[in-house]
């Protein structure tokens, strides 16, 4: 069995390769759960690595904030993204993952709630008493009406008491899209060409601008903290001694289930539903995973290979090393090698897509430009991917019924399931 594969870069595409699978004699369903908890650990180790470069990169920009320095905590956050997206399909089928999920990767966020935003934004929402509340100009907030002191915007505010502030899920405070926005500034160009361009001296203590300036570092460097923080404990977690690793292993058959749970549901209501389709019909940037970046297309790409080595038990990690054992592909092939062929089939058809969206992205034009009005030739290249993830689902479903795991619900989403409500 063969499943394309791809390792994203900075600034280029790589090739697509192929890995051979092996089989494994003997395969049965405790050990594919037990290695898909070692890959799980590897994972989340992987994105505590690229975090901790992150880190080490901001400290650098703060401590002489110029454009190469900006421009190197911008590349060590791309390259963060890559692991991390991989883990996400460790989401839905395992409650520690899918409870702790929003505190690093929580999206959309009004960003008026951390920093200056362009008037262009608007001063008011309906939904959002914060949605202009500027922290880091303001050293006093009103949360549900009352005085909240910020003057100190540590690690502990951030998360303790800024983050869905309100009860609001877009108040996000914390985490990837906190960072970008903060490295990157908004993107105001629409589905035209460019990303955000926030300028280096925006974190210049001597020159200054858009006023706040130590109050900006100081709020970057404590999201920086908690990215570091919050990945220390899900890859804890995932330890052999772990919460996550002995909640998957304590039953082999649902660590089957949340195998599949979390392919299927990222395949359909998350990534095809959510996050492409959803901006597909609006034509709306703002619907765009990495908005700030203009790096969507690589996350959604990394999520698509994350559900492949779901089902492979393959993984490539950020130093190199190749990991594979016993995996659902196994366990497949030998009830039924029509059906681990289709799978196989499916998973490289949206892997296929997703490179050719990604080629697209860095050669041609960027996510939010492909899904604009009147974008036929690039909808069609975000669509192709669409179609990719729930074909591949129907697939899923096909191999939890042949697995005998009974009843699995996997996430909807109206965009797919009832797209004339989006538009209400």
């Amino acid at each position: 069995m063969k499943l394309n594969t791809f390792r994203a870069a900075v600034l280029a595409i790589a090739p697509a390769a192929l890995l051979a699978l092996p089989a494994h004699a003997e395969t049965d369903a405790a050990a594919v759960v037990k290695h898909y908890a070692d890959v799980g650990h590897a994972k989340y180790e992987d994105a505590l690595t690229t975090a901790k470069a992150l880190d080490t990169a901001i400290d650098a920009f703060l401590k002489a904030p110029d454009d190469a320095t900006l421009k190197g905590a911008r590349d060590a956050w791309i390259k963060a993204r890559v692991p991390y997206q991989q883990t996400e399909v460790y989401r839905f089928g395992n409650p520690i993952v899918d409870d702790w999920e929003g505190k690093v990767n929580a999206w959309p966020l009004d960003e008026g709630l951390i920093d200056y935003v362009d008037p262009s934004y608007g001063t008011e929402s309906d939904e959002n008493s914060l949605y202009v509340a500027n922290v880091i100009a303001n050293k006093t907030i009103k949360i549900d009406g009352k005085d909240v002191d910020a003057s100190k915007l540590t690690p502990e505010f951030l998360s303790g008491t800024l983050a869905e502030a309100g009860g609001i899920e877009a108040n996000v405070a914390t985490g990837y899209h906190a960072i970008e926005f903060l490295l990157w500034g908004q993107d105001l160009n629409g589905t035209g060409p460019g990303a955000g361009n926030r300028p280096a001296t925006d974190y210049d203590l001597k020159n200054c601008t858009h006023g706040n300036c130590d109050r900006r570092a100081e709020y970057l460097k404590s999201a920086s903290t908690l990215l570091v923080s919050d990945l220390q404990e899900m890859t804890d977690n995932w330890k052999a001694d772990g919460a996550a690793t002995k909640h998957v292993e304590a039953d082999p058959k649902a660590g089957l289930v949340a195998i599949l749970t979390g392919m299927g549901s990222l395949s359909y209501g998350e990534l095809a539903g959510e996050r492409m389709k959803l901006g597909l019909l609006l034509h709306d940037p703002e619907e765009e995973h990495d908005c700030f970046s203009d790096n969507t297309y690589n996350s959604h790409l990394n999520d698509a290979i994350g559900i492949a080595a779901a089902y492979t038990g393959n993984y490539t990690r950020v130093n190199g090393t190749k990991l594979s054992g016993p995996s659902l592909h196994d366990l497949v092939a030998a009830k039924d090698k029509a059906l681990d062929a289709e799978m196989e089939g499916k998973l490289n058809k949206t892997l296929d897509a997703m490179n050719a969206m990604a080629k697209r992205g860095e050669t041609v034009e960027k996510y939010d430009q492909m899904i604009g009005e009147g974008n036929k030739e690039g909808n069609a290249v975000v669509q192709a991917a669409i179609d990719g993830l729930i074909d591949q689902t129907k697939s899923v479903q096909r191999v939890i019924a042949a697995l005998d795991l009974g009843t699995v619900q996997l996430e909807g989403s109206d965009s797919l399931d009832n797209p004339n409500a989006v538009f209400k």
